[in-house]
């Protein structure tokens, strides 16, 4: 481990192992409220699962709620789940091992993603719940009785259904918006923004390659929206409002951990809340006087990787890693 490669360059350095313990509990005492905050929001997205919310009255001859129930979805919950949660959380430590090697980056990609889809589900259920809209498909989930006809002047209730599975109902009145295409541009579209910062995809040079890896994880998410309409669990609103919900949030989520993918140092966390006493800046190439990527903000001079996060005993290597970007063949750091 980085602490332990770390420590063992300094076996007879206490004081210094016992400031870097105090700093590490500082650093949990930090970051525990953001952990509690996201778990937290994590934990009301699935209390609202069986939460009766508003039910818009509807009539028995609206065509676009009467399509057919599907019993088998293309994307169920637990594949979605795999692929918002799980995928990225896979690719990003794979990224994060190819190029900086720093647990810090780890951290706040997993933090971030985390907050990204805890606060594009709460949103998303609450809307869902207060909204109320019918599924395309909730006439087959009601069943209304034999003969049921509009009133003269008014709509119809839950009262003429005949459904006695009472999930089936709760989710018939849940339609907008989309939870599966919030969700899945919410992790997704977080996967997007890191690997495209770690590229640095708007360097000012333009890569087709590096535009391609960033936009797939995009891609993937559309598919699973689109698949929504295909199994008439959504109308198209539906699943408009629910990716621009989600890649919004992500983009948001993104930022509070990671500086702007146009920042000369897009590959990097934002440093620690907790200052160290002696801060050693990693070199980047701003730092160092190149002219690959300038220094346009005061903002690209506040990002630090602290030694314990960085997941190698010698610091040279990356040092020079870091500088092949000058180097008329090299590429920096984040570069597929």
């Amino acid at each position: 481990m980085a602490g332990g490669n770390f420590f063992s360059r300094n076996p007879t350095n206490t004081t210094t192992k016992r400031t870097d313990n105090k700093r590490r509990l500082k650093l949990l005492k930090s970051y525990a409220p953001d952990w509690v905050l996201t778990i937290t929001l994590a934990g009301i997205f699935y209390a609202l699962n069986n939460v009766h919310g508003f039910r818009r009255e509807f009539s028995v001859n609206d065509e676009s709620i009467r399509f057919p129930y599907a019993v088998h979805e293309r994307v169920p919950d637990w594949a979605l789940y795999l692929i918002a949660l799980v995928s990225p959380i896979v690719i990003q430590l794979c990224t994060n091992i190819i190029t900086i090697r720093s647990f810090w980056d780890f951290h706040n990609s997993l933090l971030g993603l985390i907050l990204s889809l805890s606060m594009a589900g709460v949103i998303t259920q609450f809307s869902k719940i207060t909204t109320g809209r019918p599924r395309p498909d909730l006439l087959s989930r009601c069943i209304p009785i034999s003969g049921s006809q509009d009133p003269t002047y008014g709509l119809l209730t839950d009262a003429i259904c005949t459904q006695t599975d009472q999930s089936i109902m709760i989710d018939g009145w849940r339609s907008f918006p989309s939870g599966h295409s919030s969700l899945s541009f919410a992790g997704l579209g977080f996967l997007s923004f890191y690997l495209a910062g770690k590229m640095h995809l708007f360097d000012k040079r333009g890569h087709t390659h590096k535009a391609w890896i960033s936009v797939t994880p995009l891609a993937g998410a559309t598919l699973v929206a689109i698949s929504r309409t295909m199994d008439y669990r959504h109308h198209f609103q539906d699943v408009v409002a629910g990716s621009l919900l989600g890649i919004f949030i992500a983009y948001f989520a993104y930022r509070q951990y990671y500086p702007s993918l146009a920042s000369p140092t897009s590959h990097l966390p934002y440093s620690p809340r907790v200052p160290r006493d002696e801060p050693e800046v990693l070199p980047t190439v701003a730092s160092h006087g190149g002219s690959r990527y300038p220094r346009e903000s005061e903002e690209d001079e506040n990002v630090e990787l602290i030694n314990s996060a960085v997941h190698k005993s010698d610091p040279e290597p990356l040092k020079e890693i870091w500088q092949q970007g000058d180097s008329p063949t090299g590429s920096p750091v984040g570069h597929a």
